[in-house]
């Protein structure tokens, strides 16, 4: 039974790691540590968790991927940007991921301009504005993955 306590502080460290990085669902990994840890304390090892908690906190994982999606095209079009400058900004972003954390800034905000730049034509003032709102949006997005993921993280040791 131990195991099923490592394996979930091993899902919410990776949860929180995941949060940091795209293409690792950080939430839903803390969300599977909790899971572990609501079975180890169901077999009377650590400090139970309860079902209502498991259900809230999975309701919380699906609203925040849910968003997760929805805040950075709004916060780009919000500051004129097009799909364009989102998928750059996602592109950009990927590329970076070589030179963490600089490389995924720089590249956030590069690929959201220059998709902007070339592909919608805009000025230059313009595709920073894009470039800024696509990265804002990101930002918004890996705070709210982080603070949801290091909650959860805070129950699995908290359940130990």
């Amino acid at each position: 039974m131990l195991v099923l306590a490592i394996l979930a502080v091993v899902a919410g460290v990776i949860g929180i790691i995941g949060s940091l990085f795209p293409g690792i669902p950080g939430p839903p990994l803390s969300w599977v540590g909790v899971l572990l840890m609501y079975f180890y304390g169901r077999a009377g090892k650590g400090d139970p968790i309860s079902t209502k908690l498991l259900i809230i906190w999975l309701a919380i994982v699906i609203v925040v991927a849910v968003v997760g999606y929805i805040i950075p095209s709004y916060t780009t079009k919000l500051t004129g940007g097009s799909k364009y400058a989102s998928r750059g900004a996602i592109i950009g972003l990927f590329a970076g991921l070589f030179i963490p954390p600089v490389g995924m800034i720089v590249g956030s905000l590069l690929g959201a301009f220059l998709a902007d730049f070339i592909f919608e034509d805009k000025g230059v003032w313009a595709s920073f504005k894009a470039s800024i709102g696509a990265f804002v949006g990101f930002m918004c997005t890996t705070g709210l993955n982080i603070i949801c993921s290091g909650l959860m993280m805070y129950y699995i040791i908290a359940a130990f």
